[in-house]
C-alpha cells in the first residue's frame, strides 16, 4: 500500500511538473495522437490519422517558430491502455497538446490526466454528449450524438413515420443516441415500440433484427460506430427487413463515407443525419476530399477525418495565438474559435468547449457507379441539446 501510495503521488507530481516552463525546454511543439490504430476500431483511428497528417502537409511542419512533432500512439480501443499513454505522453515526451480519442471510453480515460497536468485535449472523435464535462481542459471538433439524432428525430416525424423500433450499440454514444432521437420522437407523437441494445465487442445483429421485424414498425432507427454498419446492413436485408416495408433511419455513423461502398443496393434510399459527407457540395470539400484520397491511396474521407482535420486547425490557430505557448493560454485561444470547414461553417463554443455546426440530412444514392450520402436538407447553427437542456 505504501509503494501504491508513493506510486500514485510521483505520478500526480510528474503530472503537475510537465505543465508550463518543462514544455518550452525544446523547440518542438508536441502533439500526442492517441487513437485505436488495431484491433476493431483500427478504421477509425486510421481516418484520424491520416487527415491528421494531411494538415501538416498542407499547413507546414512549423507554427509558432516550433517544429510540429506529432506522436501516434495506438490504444487498441483500450480505456486503460488510453490512460496510461496519456500519462507517459505528458510526463515523458511533454507534449503541448493531447488529441484524437476514437471512442468515448478512451476519451473518459484520459480526461483526469489532461485535468492535473493541465495539457489541452482535443476530441476529434468521440461524440457523447458528457465528454467536454469530463475535464474543462477539453475541446472537440468531431460532434456530439444528440446534435444529430435530434435533427432526425425531427424529420422522421414530419415525413409519416410513426412508429419505430429503436437499435443502438450498448455504450454511451449508442445510449445518447436512444435517449435523445426518443425523447424527441415521442414529443413529436411519435410510437417507440421497443428498444433494442447489442454488445459493442463482436455483435451480432440476427436475433435483434427478428425482434424488429416481428414489431412491424414503420422504421428501425439505429445507431452502430463507424466500421459496423456492413455488418448490420448485411444482416437488416438477409433477414429480410427491407423486402418487409420497414424503413431504416440511422445516425450518421451507420452510413459511414469510408464503408458505404461495401454496403451494396440494400444502402440505397437510407436516410441519416450527420454533420459531414464527402459528398458535401463545397469548394473546400472538393479539395479536400482530393487531396486526402491523393495522400491515401484513393481513400474517402470520412467524419472522423474531418474532426481530425478541423482539430488540427483549431491546434495550429492557437499555437499561433500563444506563439507556441502551452497549458491554459493554449486552451484558451482555442476557445471561440470560428472557421469554414470541409464540413461547413463551424465553431468552438467558448462557454461548453463543443463544436456548433451545421446537422445535414441525407440520402444513400448512386452516382456514378458508386454510393454516396447525398444531402437534400440543412439545419444550420446546431449546439448540443445534451448542454441546452
Amino acid at each position: 500500500m505504501i509503494k501504491r501510495n508513493f506510486l500514485v503521488t510521483a505520478l500526480a507530481l510528474g503530472l503537475t511538473a510537465a505543465s508550463g516552463l518543462t514544455q518550452a525546454q525544446d523547440n518542438a511543439f508536441k502533439i500526442g495522437l492517441i487513437l485505436p490504430m488495431s484491433g476493431p476500431f483500427a478504421s477509425t483511428g486510421k481516418q484520424l490519422e491520416s487527415a491528421a497528417r494531411l494538415y501538416v502537409a498542407q499547413n507546414g511542419e512549423m507554427v509558432a517558430g516550433k517544429k510540429v512533432v506529432i506522436i501516434v500512439k495506438d490504444d487498441n480501443g483500450s480505456p486503460e491502455v488510453t490512460k496510461r499513454i496519456a500519462q507517459e505522453l505528458v510526463v515523458n515526451d511533454k507534449v503541448q497538446v493531447l488529441a484524437g480519442f476514437g471512442l468515448t471510453p478512451l476519451a473518459m480515460a484520459t480526461a483526469p490526466v489532461a485535468t492535473q497536468s493541465k495539457t489541452p485535449m482535443v476530441v476529434m472523435a468521440a461524440a457523447t454528449s458528457v465528454v467536454t464535462e469530463a475535464s474543462p481542459f477539453i475541446v472537440r471538433t468531431s460532434f456530439t450524438v444528440p446534435q444529430v439524432v435530434v435533427t432526425l428525430a425531427d424529420w422522421a416525424t414530419k415525413n409519416n413515420i410513426k412508429r419505430v423500433v429503436s437499435l443502438v450499440t450498448d455504450y454511451a454514444p449508442g445510449i445518447d443516441s436512444e435517449k435523445y432521437f426518443n425523447q424527441r420522437f415521442l414529443a413529436n407523437g411519435g410510437v417507440v415500440v421497443e428498444t433494442l441494445r447489442v454488445p459493442l465487442r463482436n455483435p451480432d445483429f440476427a436475433p435483434f433484427l427478428q425482434r424488429v421485424k416481428d414489431a412491424k414498425p414503420d422504421a428501425l432507427f439505429t445507431f452502430v460506430p463507424a466500421g459496423v454498419g456492413v455488418a448490420l446492413m448485411k444482416q437488416f436485408s438477409d433477414r429480410g427487413l427491407d423486402k418487409a416495408g420497414i424503413r431504416l433511419i440511422a445516425e450518421g455513423s451507420v452510413t459511414d463515407d469510408d464503408i458505404i461502398n461495401g454496403m451494396g443496393d440494400v444502402a440505397l434510399g437510407v436516410v441519416s443525419t450527420h454533420h459531414y459527407s464527402a459528398s458535401h457540395k463545397s469548394p473546400i470539400n472538393q479539395k479536400f476530399v482530393e487531396a486526402f484520397g491523393k495522400a491515401n491511396n484513393g481513400a474517402r474521407p470520412n467524419f472522423m477525418a474531418v474532426g481530425a482535420y478541423d482539430g488540427m486547425r483549431v491546434i495550429y490557430e492557437a499555437a499561433k495565438a500563444t506563439k507556441g505557448q502551452g497549458g491554459e493560454p493554449l486552451l484558451n485561444a482555442m476557445k471561440g474559435q470560428i472557421f469554414e470547414s470541409p464540413r461547413g461553417p463551424i465553431y468552438i463554443d467558448a462557454q461548453t468547449r463543443d463544436v456548433v455546426q451545421n446537422i445535414y440530412i441525407r440520402k444513400v444514392e448512386r452516382v456514378n457507379g458508386q454510393l454516396w450520402n447525398q444531402e437534400f436538407e440543412t439545419v444550420t447553427d446546431v449546439k448540443d441539446i445534451g448542454k441546452t437542456r
